[in-house]
């Protein structure tokens, strides 16, 4: 592909490793030749990146193949899951997980995506449904306008949510953004 068809969330293969772009903008001066600046995410370490790339290059995508996989549990040695068809068990590192950990609850099913049959990045839902544990009173005259109050749900998540959420009430939550998406 060409570096002009780069997207954001496009997973290719740069300097013998893989990359996400995570951002990406087309630039074309007055009278030079356009380029693309790609700002990119290394999966295996996590190390972000930018670079510039002529309009006219070649950049190798990177297949990546879902697999439904279980969420198992979390350890010293990392996140456990198990792939639904071979029932083989896996772990992914801290690096490799990100932010997704505060979404993942025990004996949830989610898409992990494999590249040459190892696990590279898992694929969340769009919305996870959350307990909150921690959530204190509201009191009349804490806000002026957006009545929202800060609340930890079960996975440690921190999140702003409207103040009528109380400690035990399930909410679901936004993971692209992270942000409060309803009651359960």
């Amino acid at each position: 592909m060409q570096a002009n068809d780069l997207r954001r969330g496009t997973t290719i293969l740069f300097q013998n490793e893989i990359f996400i772009v995570t951002e990406f903008r087309h630039y074309t001066p007055g009278n030079k030749r356009g380029f693309v600046q790609a700002t990119m995410k290394n999966l295996k370490t996590g190390k972000m990146l930018q670079n510039k790339f002529a309009s006219d290059d070649t950049v190798e995508r990177a297949v990546l193949e879902p697999q439904a996989c279980q969420y198992l549990y979390q350890d010293h040695s990392g996140y456990h899951f198990m792939d639904l068809e071979s029932y083989h068990t896996f772990a992914l590192g801290d690096d490799l997980i990100g932010d997704a950990k505060y979404y993942l609850k025990e004996n949830m099913e989610i898409k992990v995506h494999f590249h040459e049959d190892k696990p590279v990045m898992p694929e969340l839902p769009k919305v996870v449904t959350l307990k909150v544990t921690d959530s204190p009173p509201w009191v009349k005259g804490d806000s002026v306008s957006n009545n929202t109050k800060p609340a930890v749900c079960e996975t440690g998540l921190k999140i702003y949510v409207p103040i009528f959420i109380n400690e035990g009430t399930e909410i679901k939550v936004n993971t692209e953004t992270g942000e409060y998406a309803g009651r359960a």
